[in-house]
């Protein structure tokens, strides 16, 4: 069969990540290097600028602004929050065939794929050669059939290094602290913090995601215990913690709240869910000093935090896809596959295997309701590399003269 000939257009869909422009960049440098692709356009703001014909000729940027954009954070040709229906998808494809596109890219999660998926469908009702090929993104990291997303490594990277500084200030002016990290539905992001502890009396001391049931008893039980233990207790929580009938926590302690265009609770974007906590614990608990933080948006394109093997396979990714559109005349979406410790090979699976539904964590990744296991972290450390290094006065405490009677106020040894 011989290679289809035409334009090629890439997108990028849902929240922007540190590495997505390096999955976009991957598709358009590879893409240029086929006589038979004339063109590759950018959609700009994701599949909206594909129904509006809002689109760029990447074919004439030139490589060391697209190696440039591919090293910087965020969606270099922005991206959107709509979810296509039928309607929407058959829009897509009329533009896609008035502008002669035979290969479409689409870079997101399983809202993505879907949208992959329907006009995929659309294209071949119509007897229309197009290769569409889904790039898989996603700071959550619950797509189905892929080992782990891009995007996921250098947002834990992130946490990671938040918690260890939380952890820091937290030790220096004792208190409880309550980071609240992304993930509705999947506590992959959340559990990462677990690798800002360096020494046993570290924080997080308490982890709370999605897939363990949030007791409100038994938290203000274990906030109780840990303040008791150290003196201080750091908490990291997943906006999407449900209590035992699976309504959102944050709707249980508030009473309400706001709701997205798609009907759900929004989890994002203010800080209701960390003060409510907070205020939960000062009321009960009558801890005077309790602090709360919602990392929000800065957990997925903080300059500065990215990690190689997240750049490195957003990179590849994005080549894949040219690969299996141009060289095997296939539609899909490209997956991961991990083959030793640590090393990774891509294959191509159906669309319909990642569309709309997604994953949570499996439960050898999890250690009773508030923590996560060894399993856990050896899946999670070569994702999220190396981070700064940090390190604490070791030095014996001095005998006391005045005070016998009073234990050292000073941080416990090593």
């Amino acid at each position: 069969m011989g290679k289809i000939e035409g334009k090629a257009v890439v997108a990028q869909g849902g929240g922007p990540t540190a590495v997505i422009n390096q999955s976009v960049m991957g598709v358009v440098l590879e893409a240029r290097k086929f006589p038979h692709i004339t063109h590759v356009y950018g959609a700009l703001h994701g599949v909206s600028g594909i129904v509006k014909e809002d689109m760029i000729d990447l074919s004439q940027a030139t490589t060391h602004n697209l190696e440039m954009v591919a090293n910087t954070p965020g969606a270099g040709l922005g991206s959107t929050r709509d979810k296509p229906n039928e309607e929407y998808c058959e829009r897509i494809f009329r533009v896609l065939k008035a502008h002669s596109v035979r290969y479409f890219f689409y870079c997101g999660g399983n809202d993505s794929a879907d949208t992959c998926r329907i006009v995929n469908e659309n294209a071949n009702r119509a007897g229309y050669e197009l290769r569409v090929i889904h790039i898989p993104k996603t700071i959550d990291n619950d797509l189905l059939v892929t080992d782990h997303c891009p995007g996921y490594g250098s947002a834990a990277k992130f946490v990671t290094a938040a918690f260890a500084g939380v952890n820091l200030d937290n030790g220096a002016l004792p208190g409880v602290y309550v980071g609240i990290v992304m993930g509705r539905h999947a506590g992959f992001l959340t559990a990462a913090s677990v690798f800002a502890r360096k020494y046993p009396e570290d924080g997080p001391h308490l982890i709370y995601v999605p897939e363990r049931v949030f007791d409100q008893d038994k938290f203000l039980a274990d906030v109780d215990r840990i303040y008791r233990q150290f003196g201080r207790c750091v908490i990291a929580a997943s906006e999407g913690i449900v209590d035992s009938s699976g309504q959102p926590v944050m709707v249980g302690l508030r009473g309400n709240a706001e709701r997205d265009s798609h009907g759900n609770v929004q989890l994002s974007g203010s800080g209701a869910l960390g003060d409510a906590l907070a205020d939960l614990i000062k009321d009960k608990l009558k801890i005077k000093r309790v602090r709360a933080d919602t990392f929000g948006y800065l957990q997925r394109s903080f300059l500065g935090v990215v990690s190689t093997a997240d750049a490195n396979e957003a990179r590849e990714v994005g080549e894949k896809a040219v690969q299996y559109a141009v060289w095997h005349n296939v539609d899909g979406s490209v997956a991961i596959r991990r083959t030793g410790d640590y090393s990774v090979d891509y294959f191509l699976t159906p669309l319909e295997t990642v569309a709309r539904n997604s994953k949570s964590m499996p439960a050898e990744f999890l250690e009773g309701d508030t923590d996560v296991s060894v399993a856990f972290k050896n899946y999670a450390r070569p994702l999220i590399g190396t981070f700064p290094y940090y390190e604490r006065i070791a030095a014996p405490s001095v005998d006391k003269i005045l005070r016998r009677d009073r234990p050292s106020s000073r941080p416990p040894a090593p």
